[in-house]
C-alpha cells in the first residue's frame, strides 16, 4: 500500500470498530442476531486494513514510513490550535497490529463464550467501542487525540469491567477501576497544561522538537506527571488495586484489558515520549523504581491467590512492571520493552483464553483448589495454555525467553550499584513467576481430580479452541521472529533511538543464571504443590508474607489511609469552609442588605403626613449646614 493509499484510508483503523459500536449501541435488540458477528467482522476488517498497511511500510525506506495525515481543524481557540491528526509509523504500527490481531482472536472467541448470555450483542459492541479507544489512543498525532482515547478506554473498561451490573462485586469493581483510573488520568491533564503552557502546543511534533530547550525542571515534572499517568492505567505502584478486582467482568474482557489494551496504554505513552524522559533522568529514575517495585508487588501477589484469574491479574502487573523499568532504561530498553508487551500479548492472551475455557467446563469455578487433572478431559486448552506458561516463564525457544531477559539484562548493564540492583529485581521476578506459574498449572491441570460432583469439565467447542491455537502458536514464535537478527530493535530505532550497555559479565553467564533462577522456582513450586495434597481450603496457619500477599500486600488498606481518608479529611474540611466561610460571608452580607432594605421600606408607608414630615426635615438639615458654612 502506497504512502497516499495510507493517508487516505488510516482513519478507518478506529472508525471500524467505532461504527460497530454504534450500530450495536443504536440498533438495539433489533441486531441481536447478527451483532456479534457484526463487531466480530468489522474488528477483522481493521485487521486486515492494519496488516496491508503494515506490508506496504516494509516495502518503504525507513525514512518514508511514518505517516502524517490531518483529517480536520479539531480545537481552533486562540493560540490553541489542535488538528485532529493521526500518525502511523514504527512505533504504532506495533500497537495496531497487536491490537487487532490479538482483539479480533478475542471476539471470536468471544462468539462461543458469550454465546448464551442475552445482553451478547451489547457485549460485542463494548468490545469494539474498547478496540476504537485504543487504536485513536496509539494513533493520534498529538497528546490531545492521546487523551481522547486514554479517556475511551477508561469508559469501555468501565462498561466492560461491570458487565453483568446485577452482581454487586462487578459494579464495585467497575466503580473502583474508573474511579482508580481517573487519579491518574490528573496526570496526563496536567501534562497536557505544562505542554501549552512550556511550548504553546499539545503536538508530538512541536513538544518533542522543542523539548531540548525546555528547563529541567519542566522537564522533569512533565516526566513525573506522565508517570502517574502511565501508573493509573497500566496498574503499576501505588495505583494497582484496580487491576484484580477487574476480573469481575467476563473472562474474554479480562484478555482484552492484559493482553491488548489499557494495560499497555502505560508503557506506550512512556515510550512515545521519550524525548522527554531521554532528557529528564529524575523522571527516568522514578520510571525504573516503579517499575521494579510492581515486578516485585504482583509477582509475590500471584503466589497467594486460589483465583485463576486473579493469579494471572497479579502476573499482568508484574509483567507490565518488567516493561515500564525497561522504558525508564533509555534507548537502551525502550525497544527491549515493545517486544515483552507483544509476547506478552500472545502469551497472556492465551492464559485468560485457556483460564475462561477452564471456566466454561466447570460451571464458572474459578477456585484452583477445585480443579486438579484437567489435562485429560480439556486437552487442547491444557496444550495452548501450557505453551503460554512455557513462554511467560522464559524457556527457550518460547517467546518470553527472547523478550525478557533481554530486559534483564538492559538492567544489569545500565551501571553501577542502581543497575545491579535494578538486575537483581528482575531476576528474582523471573524465579518468582516461574513460582506462582507452575503453581497455577499444578493445581489446575495436574494431580487429583478435586471437582464438586456437579461439575462434568469438557473441552471447549471449536470457536473458542481455535483462537487458542492460533494465539498459542504466536506465544511459541513471536519471540524469535521479533529478535531475529534485532529486527524489532531496528524496526523501532527512528521513533525510540537505540542504545547498547556492555554487560560486566558474558551475556551467556547472565542467560544462564536466569535460566537457573527460573528452574528454582519451578522446583520449589512442584515440591510445594505436586509431592503433597492439595487441601480444597486454603490453609490459615501461614506465614505473615501469605497472609499480606492473600491480602494484594495490603495495596488498598495503604490507599485508604494515605489517600483515601485523609482526601475525606480535607473534603469535610472545604465543606466547612464553604458552608461557613464563603457561604456564611455572601449568606451575612444578603441578610444584612435584607435588614437594611426592611428599615428603609418602613419610610415608605404611604403617608403625606410623613412626607411632609421627611421633607421638613430635610430642609431644616439643608438650612442648618448652610448656616454653619457660612459662620466658617
Amino acid at each position: 500500500m502506497s504512502i497516499e493509499s495510507t493517508a487516505d484510508l488510516l482513519w478507518l483503523v478506529p472508525a471500524l470498530p467505532l461504527i460497530g459500536a454504534a450500530v450495536l449501541l443504536l440498533g438495539a435488540r433489533r441486531t441481536d442476531k447478527w451483532g456479534h458477528l457484526l463487531g466480530t467482522a468489522l474488528a477483522l476488517a481493521s485487521f486486515a486494513l492494519g496488516l496491508s498497511m503494515f506490508i506496504g511500510m516494509l516495502g518503504r525506506t525507513t525514512d518514508d514510513r511514518a505517516v502524517h495525515h490531518i483529517l480536520f481543524s479539531w480545537v481552533p481557540v486562540g493560540e490553541l490550535q489542535i488538528d485532529f491528526g493521526l500518525q502511523l509509523d514504527q512505533l504504532s504500527m506495533c500497537f495496531v497490529l497487536l491490537i487487532t490481531g490479538v482483539g479480533s482472536l478475542i471476539h471470536i472467541y468471544s462468539i462461543g463464550y458469550m454465546a448464551d448470555d442475552p445482553d451478547r450483542r451489547r457485549f460485542f459492541a463494548y468490545l469494539n467501542l474498547f478496540l476504537a479507544a485504543m487504536l485513536i489512543l496509539v494513533l493520534a498525532d498529538n497528546y490531545l487525540g492521546l487523551y481522547l482515547g486514554w479517556e475511551g478506554v477508561g469508559l469501555a473498561s468501565y462498561l466492560l469491567i461491570g458487565f453483568w451490573q446485577y452482581k454487586p462485586t462487578a459494579a464495585t469493581a467497575a466503580k473502583k477501576a474508573f474511579v482508580v483510573n481517573r487519579v491518574g488520568d490528573i496526570g496526563l491533564a496536567v501534562a497536557l497544561m505544562i505542554m501549552f503552557a512550556t511550548f504553546g502546543a499539545v503536538s508530538f511534533e512541536t513538544v518533542f522538537a522543542g523539548a531540548d530547550q525546555a528547563g529541567q525542571s519542566v522537564l522533569t515534572a512533565l516526566g513525573f506527571v506522565l508517570l502517574l499517568a502511565a501508573c493509573g492505567k497500566s496498574a503499576q505502584v501505588p495505583l494497582q488495586s484496580w487491576l484484580g478486582d477487574a476480573m469481575e467482568g467476563p473472562t474474554p474482557v479480562s484478555a482484552l484489558i492484559h493482553a491488548a489494551t489499557m494495560v499497555t496504554a502505560g508503557v506506550y505513552l512512556i515510550a512515545r515520549s521519550n524525548p522527554i524522559f531521554d532528557l529528564a533522568p529524575a523522571a527516568q529514575v522514578g520510571v525504573t523504581v516503579v517499575g521494579a517495585v510492581t515486578l516485585l508487588f504482583g509477582a509475590i501477589i500471584g503466589c497467594a491467590k486460589d483465583d485463576i484469574k486473579k493469579a494471572l491479574a497479579a502476573s499482568t502487573m508484574s509483567q507490565i512492571g518488567y516493561m515500564i523499568l525497561a522504558t525508564g532504561l533509555g534507548p537502551a530498553g525502550y525497544a527491549f520493552a515493545i517486544m515483552h508487551l507483544l509476547t506478552h500479548g500472545f502469551f497472556k492472551a492465551g492464559l485468560f483464553l485457556g483460564a475462561g475455557s477452564v471456566m466454561h467446563g466447570m460451571n464458572d469455578e474459578t477456585d484452583m483448589r477445585r480443579f486438579g487433572g484437567l489435562r485429560t478431559v480439556m486437552p487442547i486448552t491444557f496444550v495452548t495454555f501450557g505453551l503460554g506458561y512455557l513462554a511467560i516463564i522464559g524457556v527457550p525457544p518460547f517467546a518470553g525467553f527472547f523478550s525478557k531477559d533481554p530486559i534483564i539484562e538492559a538492567a544489569f548493564a545500565s551501571g553501577g550499584a542502581g543497575g545491579w540492583l535494578l538486575g537483581s529485581a528482575a531476576l528474582l521476578g523471573a524465579g518468582i513467576t516461574a513460582f506462582y506459574m507452575t503453581r497455577v498449572m499444578l493445581l489446575t491441570f495436574f494431580g487429583d481430580r478435586r471437582w464438586h460432583d456437579d461439575a462434568h469439565p469438557h473441552e471447549s467447542p471449536g470457536v473458542m479452541s481455535a483462537p487458542m491455537i492460533l494465539i498459542a502458536i504466536g506465544s511459541v514464535i513471536s519471540g524469535a521472529l521479533l529478535a531475529w537478527g534485532d529486527s524489532l530493535v531496528h524496526w523501532l530505532e527512528p521513533v525510540v533511538g537505540e542504545e547498547h550497555h556492555e554487560l560486566a559479565v558474558p551475556t551467556w553467564v547472565v542467560t544462564v543464571t536466569i535460566l537457573a533462577v527460573v528452574a528454582i522456582g519451578i522446583a520449589l513450586a512442584w515440591r510445594q504443590y505436586a509431592t503433597h495434597p492439595v487441601p480444597e481450603i486454603a490453609p490459615e496457619d501461614v506465614s505473615a508474607l501469605t497472609v499480606a500477599a492473600r491480602r494484594d500486600l495490603y495495596g488498598d488498606a495503604v490507599n485508604e489511609n494515605l489517600l483515601m481518608r485523609p482526601g475525606q479529611e480535607l473534603t469535610r474540611g472545604l465543606v466547612l469552609v464553604e458552608n461557613d466561610g464563603v457561604d456564611g460571608l455572601t449568606t451575612g452580607i444578603g441578610r444584612t442588605v435584607g435588614a437594611l432594605s426592611q428599615r428603609i421600606r418602613g419610610w415608605q408607608n404611604g403617608y403625606v403626613r410623613s412626607y411632609a414630615l421627611s421633607m421638613f426635615a430635610g430642609a431644616v438639615l439643608i438650612v442648618a449646614m448652610v448656616m454653619v458654612v457660612n459662620v466658617l
